[in-house]
């Protein structure tokens, strides 16, 4: 069991299926962005402003610009992994994920995500909802870089 989360107040556990691992029986290397999806969705839920509804609901959505993975150990079928979450950076259009993912107490993966928040229909930038600003800023423990 993980004793400290550092600076990530959201942490989110799921078991590694036998259909996300190679014949070694270790994590393939994409399914850690699916990892960080699920772990982002549940961000979203634990704030408040559950994906998609809360975004959709407004006429806007969030879209993907950057994903980054750094592998550090690999997780196996069966572990149970924790999918840490934060919003390190929160702009006028977009925001920035740290995410880490440990099995106990040892670090397998570090990444992160940015995401641009855009008007539904458009698909244009637009500025992030005061309500999403302000569910991250009330939620957040080590409070994000503001630009």
């Amino acid at each position: 069991m993980t004793t400290t989360r550092g600076p990530f107040r959201f942490s989110h556990r799921l078991r590694v299926r036998w259909a996300e691992v190679d014949a070694q029986g270790i994590v393939f290397n994409a399914h850690y962005l699916t990892y960080f999806d699920v772990a982002a969705t549940e961000y979203w839920r634990a704030i408040g402003c559950t994906y998609p509804g809360a975004f959709v609901d407004r006429g806007i959505d969030t879209f993907a610009v950057k994903a980054t993975v750094e592998y550090h150990a690999p997780a196996r079928f069966d572990d149970e992994i924790d999918l840490r979450v934060r919003v390190a950076r929160l702009g006028r259009t977009s925001l920035r994920l740290l995410l880490e993912l440990f099995r106990g107490d040892e670090h397998l993966v570090s990444g992160e995500l940015i995401y641009v928040v855009a008007g539904a229909p458009s698909r244009r930038p637009t500025p992030i909802p005061d309500f999403i600003r302000a569910a991250i800023l009330a939620y957040e423990t080590t409070k994000p870089e503001l630009g």
